[in-house]
């Protein structure tokens, strides 16, 4: 069997695609599982009758509101990347440069799983 360089694919294999949609399905399960949390603390900030009751007096319970949902917004982001990658998979596009066309290597991929750019193409876009 001829091995293929990576510079001449096009795409990664069906067997390539499955071992990313496990890594992405990981991490998507565990940003879902952090979402969940964070918005369980802006429902039970919400409900509390001491954040009620300080109102405007303290902006401490304020400020960590506003952060959490700061963090929850960030989060919906990532967990709708990580979707966005399945989708890619299923589409059989995952892992192309969006700019290029070329491969995204397996390394930057195995780090940031729903990455659209190559590294080249990061560092000359700024």
């Amino acid at each position: 069997m001829q091995k293929i360089d990576e510079t001449t694919k096009t795409r990664y294999s069906d067997e390539e695609l499955a071992e990313f949609k496990v890594i992405i399905e990981k991490k998507l399960n565990r940003a879902q599982t952090e979402l969940g949390y964070y918005k369980e603390q802006l429902s039970a900030m919400a409900e509390s009758a001491d954040a009620k009751v300080r109102g405007l007096d303290d902006g401490t319970g304020t400020a960590m509101n506003d952060n959490i949902g700061i963090l929850a917004a960030r989060q919906q982001k990532y967990v709708q990347h990580l979707e966005n990658a399945l989708i890619r998979i299923e589409n059989k596009v995952y892992g192309v440069c969006r700019e290029s066309g070329k491969l995204i290597s397996k390394d930057r991929l195995k780090a940031v799983p729903h990455t659209t750019l190559s590294m080249e193409a990061k560092t000359t876009r700024k």
